[in-house]
């Protein structure tokens, strides 16, 4: 699956595709009962937080020319890359799932096929991406960019336009609740990002063009989602485009989103599959998953994807604490080795405290704070464990 290097531009096109989400729009609509102004407070400080994390762990991929399951090697040695290549496979067929699930009622809403009908097209629609490869596609991914970018602003002034003062909702969120939800979209992407800026020509700078495109994006599909539900009342997206009288457009955007983000997912997964074994084809691999999400998309309910939410947050925010300490900090690699035992006593800590911390409302939401506690524990244990070895060597002199 190894495609030539790719520009800033090309990069940028891949996560604004990425951002642009039927799923991160709906996400967006659980905001409304903080109303506007603390709802778009929790968003942005989330986004942050969560675009800051991603920003290091793609920063680790493209310095090192490595995946996102490869550089889980240099701190959880080649077994413990391959639990979280595992976990990183089961999450991204979730998403595939959720996103064929969600693009499929939402078509269906604007031109009635039935549901399923239109996950078939949809599943379909993202094997053939894979199958050609998006940077194959050329032009046809910078049209279709370029769609979904005026698709979008038209949706934004249909839902902000009116200047309707927004509308009471019925719900109950935390301020905290809130700014997790925020981070956990970009936190989502931690174990892919990597796949692709190990092809960047520009490591650094397609970095941090990749994380601020997602980020930028991902906050604005938020706040449509958010202002759907305050300004219109209405949380359904084919809905609002009906209203909007987008008709054929409103499919386009529809289809389009959830074929360009859930490529992504796709096409990780079988990265993340090569990681574990070189037998297997990342490709064919990448295509099977776009079929069983399909059939999951067709015979599972996915209409509330808040726990999947959070269980992506407590296996990812101490796995990206411990990898930001050993390569930014420590400068540790332990590559060579099966396993860290260490690593993976602090991992275990580190999903343990998130889901501690989940029944707390902390302010700037669990992620942060497991992060922070998980790298400071990185930190000291390397302390102890470099004192140690020097106690040792003088014993030995």
């Amino acid at each position: 699956m190894n495609e030539k290097k790719t520009s800033l531009f090309e990069n940028g096109l891949i996560w604004f595709g990425a951002a642009v989400s039927i799923a991160e729009i709906l996400t967006g609509t659980y905001f409304a009962p903080l109303g506007f102004a603390r709802g778009l407070t929790a968003i942005i400080l989330g986004h942050i937080i969560g675009c800051t994390m991603l920003f290091l762990a793609g920063l680790m991929g493209a310095k090192r020319r490595q995946s996102a399951m490869e550089t889980a090697k240099e701190s959880f040695g080649s077994m413990g890359a391959s639990f979280f290549a595992v976990l990183n496979i089961v999450q991204l067929i979730g998403w595939t799932a959720i996103m064929i699930y969600d693009g499929a009622l939402a078509a269906n809403s604007i031109f009635p096929a039935g549901s399923r009908m239109w996950c078939i097209i949809i599943g379909a629609l993202i094997a053939l991406w894979i199958l050609i490869g998006l940077r194959h596609l050329g032009k046809v991914n910078t049209v279709a960019m370029a769609a979904l970018f005026i698709l979008t602003i038209i949706l934004s002034f249909t839902v902000f336009g009116k200047g309707v003062a927004p509308q009471a909702t019925v719900g109950t969120l935390t301020f905290g609740a809130a700014v997790e939800l925020s981070v956990a979209m970009p936190l989502s992407w931690l174990p892919l990002i990597s796949d692709y800026t190990k092809e960047a020509e520009r490591p650094v700078g397609a970095t941090a063009v990749s994380a601020i495109t997602y980020g930028i994006v991902s906050l604005w599909m938020y706040l449509i989602g958010m202002g759907a539900a305050l300004f219109t009342g209405e949380s359904d997206i084919a809905q609002i485009a009906i209203k909007a009288g987008l008709g054929v457009a409103g499919l386009l955007i529809i289809v389009l989103s959830t074929v360009t983000t859930t490529y992504l997912d796709a096409y990780s997964s079988g990265v993340s599959a090569e990681t574990i074994t070189k037998k297997i084809s990342g490709k064919a691999f990448s295509v099977a998953v776009s079929l069983i999400g399909t059939i999951g998309a067709i015979c599972l309910p996915l209409h509330d994807i808040t726990d999947f939410l959070y269980f992506i947050g407590s296996v990812f925010a101490p796995m990206i604490a411990i990898q930001i300490a050993d390569f930014y900090i420590l400068k540790k690699r332990n590559a060579h080795k099966k396993i860290s035992i260490k690593n993976a006593v602090i991992w275990l800590v580190g999903f343990a405290i998130y889901r501690l911390l989940m029944k707390l409302d902390i302010a700037v939401g669990s992620t942060l704070a497991d992060v922070v506690i998980t790298l400071l524990l990185c930190l000291i244990v390397g302390f102890f464990e470099k004192n140690l070895r020097k106690e040792t060597q003088n014993d030995t002199i």
